[in-house]
């Protein structure tokens, strides 16, 4: 009985035993979620905030020293051309004149006396009355005399532009921004005294991440729209000037200038403006992050075989990435289906089974 019981069983189990290894030997399947390639452009509308800055800035000084007795503006001040700004106290720059004047006057005389002298000499060495070597001295003096003459009319003109240097006057129509001195100081020449902005030329300045620029397309200067961020109403047409080719040390930003055109009285230096350029791509492929998947340090993807029903790595560009999806530039091909969930548990020719397909761009 008990023999009978113990092959009943094994006889049981065989078959059981069978079952589960054909079960373990058999191809593991995995479900998947897919994408369908369509590459298309990309409509690119990106914004940044900025601030309205002068293109063109002067640091204006005296070029002589001196101590300010006025300054006629303060920060902020619209001035023209010509505008007085400030004043140093000219009273040594004008006895410097009065001197350089007498000396001019008392130089003329002796200019006028070797004159006469010299034609008086010239005369009697025609008649034979006095020698070559009287001429030639009295000829030596009236030369020196023009001479000392022409330096003092120098030390007068010089004189007279330091007097007027002692004013310092606007160059062009402009707004300050800064000023450097207050009304009592000494100051050297060349010190700044005010920094005037020209107010007609204004540019939009903003700070951008590295990846914000996108290296593949051609270098023609990319429209901006630049609005008020106090008043999106108040707008103004840009293209961008200059890209700064270092980054800040601190931020990791490049700063990108931007020209306005005509730009409206209500964007003033040091208001907040934002940027926003649009534009259309090439062709792209946008994925969710999800898909991603590293190959030896690149980005890679897992492409389904449909006729195998089996999935590979395929090697991709990323031209970006972005909060919670990629922008792929190159790799994919239209028709291409593309694992979205579930990547890190693939592996190569691993069977799959799609269990939810949908489009991507």
């Amino acid at each position: 009985m008990s023999f009978t019981r113990q092959t009943l069983m094994l006889a049981l189990l065989v078959p059981l035993a069978g079952c589960g290894d054909h079960g373990a030997n058999g191809p593991e399947v995995k479900s998947v979620r897919t994408v369908t390639v369509d590459p298309k452009p990309l409509e690119d509308d990106r914004r940044a905030v900025g601030e309205v800055k002068p293109r063109y800035e002067s640091e204006l000084a005296f070029l002589v020293s001196g101590k300010v007795i006025q300054r006629t503006i303060d920060i902020g001040a619209a001035v023209r051309k010509g505008d007085i700004l400030a004043r140093l106290d000219d009273t040594d720059y004008r006895n410097r004149l009065k001197q350089a004047e007498a000396d001019y006057i008392a130089a003329e005389a002796v200019l006028v006396e070797a004159k006469a002298a010299e034609e008086r000499q010239r005369k009697l060495l025609d008649s034979g009355i006095t020698t070559r070597a009287i001429y030639d001295t009295a000829l030596k003096n009236l030369r020196s005399a023009q001479a000392k003459l022409d330096q003092a009319g120098s030390a007068e003109n010089l004189a007279k532009d330091q007097l007027a240097y002692a004013e310092l006057h606007a160059e062009f129509d402009g707004v300050v921004t800064a000023v450097g001195v207050e009304a009592g100081q000494v100051v050297s020449s060349g010190r700044m005294v005010v920094r005037v902005a020209r107010s007609e030329d204004k540019d939009a300045v903003f700070s951008l991440a590295e990846s914000a620029f996108d290296v593949k397309k051609p270098n023609t200067p990319p429209e901006i729209a630049v609005l008020l961020l106090s008043n999106p109403g108040v707008t103004a047409d840009g293209v961008v000037r200059e890209i700064s080719p270092i980054a800040d040390p601190t931020t990791r930003t490049f700063q990108v200038k931007v020209t306005l055109n005509n730009p409206p009285e209500q964007m003033r230096f040091g208001g907040s403006v934002v940027g926003r350029v649009k534009t259309s791509s090439r062709p792209v492929v946008v994925l969710p992050g999800s898909a991603l998947f590293d190959k030896g340090g690149q980005p890679a993807v897992w492409v389904v075989d449909a006729a195998r029903s089996v999935v590979g790595l395929k090697p991709i560009t990323v031209a970006r990435y972005e909060t919670d999806r990629v922008v792929v530039s190159e790799g994919l091909a239209k028709g291409d289906v593309v694992v979205t969930a579930g990547v890190n548990r693939l592996r190569e020719n691993q069977k799959v089974k799609v269990a939810q397909e949908g489009g991507a761009q």
